[in-house]
C-alpha cells in the first residue's frame, strides 16, 4: 500500500512538472506568434545604434511577421539596456542591440559589473563595426601620425585628445595609442560626439578620436584633419587616409562594434532563426546603403563566430586596463 501511495505521488508529481512545463514548451514551438519582441537599444534615441536597431527592426518584424518594439534603455555606457536583457525571460521575446561598450569595454574596465557579459547572454549575430579615425584641427601643425607621436613624447600629458565619453570606443582608441605608440596624451571626456568635436573644430581641444560616421562631413569641409583610421583596412570613405598600422603604429586595430543578443538559455533554434533572418535583411540594397552612410561594414558570421570574437575582445580591452591602468567609475 505504501508502495502504491509513493508511485502514485511520483507520478502526480511528474505530471505536475510536465504541466508547468507545457505553457514554455507551447510559447517555444509558437514563437514568435505569442507576443511583440523587445528590441533594446541601450543608449538613446537617435545614435548609430538606435538608427540601426529601426532600420533592423522593422524589417525582421515583417520576416518573422510580429511587431518588433525599439526600447530605448539609456544609461552607464550601454550597461543599464544590457542588464534589463540579461534579467530577461530566454524566450526570444527580448533581444538586446548591444556594442562594444556593453559587452568589452565596461566589462574589461568596471570592478563591479550587473551581469557577465559573456555567461548571461546568447550572442546572436555580429552585425558589423565602424571606423574610428584619428583627427587633429585643422590649424593644428600635426601633418601625420609620427610628428603627433613625436609631438606628445616631447611634451608628456600636455597634448590632449577629446572623446565622446569615459569607457567610449573613441576614449579605448586613445588609450590604446597611448600604449602602443608611447605617445602619452591627456584624455579630455565629453558626453556626446557633438560637443567633442566641436571643440576639436573650435581649436579647444587639438585631438579626437571619433566614429567616421560622426566625422567624415567635417573631414570633407576641411574643418579637421584625418590623421589615420584605427580598423586592419582602410575606410572606402576615405581612401586617401592610411590605417593606424599603415601610419607606424604596427598591430593597432580598434572598431566600434554593435551585435545582438539574446539572454542566456534562449532555444539554440530562436537564436538560429534570428541570426539568418538579420543576416538576410543586413543585405537588402536599402539596408547596405544606409549601413554605408553609417560606415558600417558586415560579414556573414554565425552565432559562435560572435560568440568567439567578443571573448577575444574582451581580453584585449582587459590587457589595456592592466596595462594602461585605466578603469571606469559611474
Amino acid at each position: 500500500m505504501a508502495l502504491h501511495r509513493r508511485t502514485l505521488l511520483s507520478s502526480l508529481a511528474a505530471a505536475g512538472v510536465l504541466l508547468a512545463q507545457a505553457p514554455l514548451a507551447q510559447a517555444q514551438a509558437a514563437w514568435p506568434a505569442a507576443q511583440p519582441i523587445k528590441l533594446v537599444v541601450p543608449f538613446a534615441a537617435g545614435g548609430t545604434s538606435d538608427i540601426l536597431a529601426r532600420l533592423i527592426g522593422e524589417r525582421l518584424g515583417v520576416a518573422l511577421k510580429q511587431t518588433v518594439i525599439v526600447d530605448n534603455k539609456a544609461g552607464a555606457g550601454g550597461v543599464l539596456g544590457a542588464d534589463q536583457v540579461a534579467k530577461a525571460a530566454p524566450d526570444g521575446y527580448t533581444i538586446l542591440l548591444g556594442t562594444i561598450a556593453s559587452h568589452a569595454i565596461n566589462p574589461a574596465m568596471r570592478a563591479k559589473m550587473p551581469y557577465d557579459a559573456i555567461k548571461d547572454f546568447a550572442p546572436v549575430v555580429l552585425l558589423g563595426s565602424i571606423p574610428n579615425v584619428l583627427l587633429v584641427g585643422a590649424n593644428q601643425p600635426y601633418k601625420d601620425v609620427k610628428e603627433l607621436i613625436a609631438a606628445a613624447k616631447a611634451k608628456p600629458d600636455q597634448i590632449q585628445f577629446a572623446s565622446s565619453g569615459q569607457g567610449s570606443s573613441q576614449h579605448m582608441s586613445g588609450e590604446l595609442f597611448k600604449l602602443m605608440a608611447g605617445a602619452d596624451l591627456a584624455h579630455i571626456p565629453y558626453k556626446g560626439s557633438g560637443p567633442a568635436i566641436q571643440d576639436v573644430i573650435g581649436h579647444q581641444v587639438p585631438s579626437s578620436f571619433e566614429t567616421v560616421t560622426v566625422a567624415l562631413p567635417h573631414i570633407q569641409s576641411g574643418k579637421v584633419r584625418a590623421l589615420a583610421v584605427t580598423t586592419a583596412t582602410r575606410f572606402p570613405g576615405l581612401p586617401q587616409v592610411p590605417t593606424m598600422q599603415e601610419a607606424g603604429v604596427a598591430g593597432f586595430e580598434v572598431a566600434s562594434w554593435q551585435g545582438l543578443w539574446t539572454p542566456a538559455g534562449t532555444p539554440a533554434a530562436i537564436v538560429t532563426r534570428l541570426n539568418q533572418e538579420v543576416q538576410k535583411i543586413l543585405v537588402q540594397p536599402e539596408v547596405k546603403a544606409k549601413l554605408d552612410t553609417l560606415g558600417l561594414a558586415h560579414k556573414d558570421n554565425s552565432p559562435q563566430q560572435f560568440a568567439d570574437f567578443n571573448r577575444a575582445e574582451l581580453a584585449k580591452w582587459q590587457r589595456v586596463a592592466r596595462e594602461g591602468k585605466v578603469s571606469l567609475t559611474d
